[in-house]
């Protein structure tokens, strides 16, 4: 926990970003994972749209159904409630209307017991996050690569390798920030921009393959562990546990074609065995 301490806030993640320091996240869509994450001591949790493809097997995070987040939200809360857990809100669940955008977000703080709410944004949502931020709702401003708008490109691609693209990142973040988010996160970006907008940043910045500079860094749990068939390159498994998950059901597999159990836990006494007999004679 270094000198995080027992339970940890928004406040502390300040406090770490304006001292130099770093704290880790990582995506989290179950109790049961919270509940290790936790102990292990990642800082904050986000509960990312990316549940769509990890956990509904969709090909796309623009799946995530609204209600499904906000109660895997509550869940990781639940296993977690000492970390900081941000909720992602899924796709159209915040574009088509400031006032629904404004009541889905409550509804993540409230019912999803969240800490903070993650928009993939541009500028052009700095009025909404300014709406939010004076609703009380601590948000963040999600730049750079926005997987949400994935069809609109042909897929996921890298952004701010051009001057231009690069200068379009810098001023999404100074103004979600000067609007009011409490975080910046970028993602796929390159390292020197990266650079750029933490050093104008006054809010702590999350960075997803956007290089070392940002106080905070995230990856999807999933690749951490070696259970995707391809992980992007900024995050390498450093487990095998989908290996070890099929070594373990093959053997499942063979304990039971050949019968090999182990001892059964239950047992019936003899006096009642026979009265279950005698019992069932007669209803037979």
């Amino acid at each position: 926990m270094g000198d995080f301490p027992t339970a940890i806030t928004l406040r502390d993640l300040f406090r770490t970003a304006k001292a130099g320091g770093r704290f880790s996240c990582l995506t989290c869509y179950d109790a049961t994972t919270a509940r290790w994450l936790e102990k292990a001591g990642v800082e904050v949790l986000l509960v990312g749209d990316t549940a769509a493809e990890m956990i509904l097997g969709h090909t796309s995070t623009v799946h995530a159904p609204l209600d499904f987040m906000v109660m895997i939200t509550a869940a990781v809360k639940r296993g977690a409630p000492s970390r900081v857990v941000m909720a992602d809100m899924p796709f159209m669940s915040y574009q088509a209307d400031d006032a629904e955008a404004l009541r889905n977000a409550g509804r993540f703080m409230t019912e999803g017991n969240a800490d903070c709410v993650k928009i993939e944004a541009d500028r052009t949502f700095a009025p909404l996050v300014e709406k939010m931020a004076r609703a009380g709702i601590p948000v963040v401003a999600h730049v750079g690569s926005r997987p949400q708008q994935a069809k609109m490109k042909g897929g996921y691609v890298s952004t701010g390798r051009s001057a231009e693209t690069a200068l379009r990142v810098l001023h999404d973040a100074a103004a979600l920030e000067a609007a009011g988010a409490s975080m910046i996160l970028v993602e796929a970006c390159p390292a020197e921009v990266t650079q750029m907008v933490v050093e104008r940043a006054t809010v702590p910045v999350i960075g997803c393959g956007a290089g070392p500079a940002c106080h905070g860094q995230v990856v999807v749990l999933n690749d951490l562990l070696g259970l995707t068939h391809w992980q992007p390159a900024f995050a390498k498994p450093l487990a095998a546990v989908g290996t070890e998950i099929e070594r373990a059901a093959k053997l499942w597999r063979e304990r039971v074609r050949d019968g090999e159990l182990g001892e059964h836990p239950y047992t019936i006494a003899p006096d009642e065995l026979a009265r279950l007999q005698q019992l069932a004679g007669h209803v037979s």
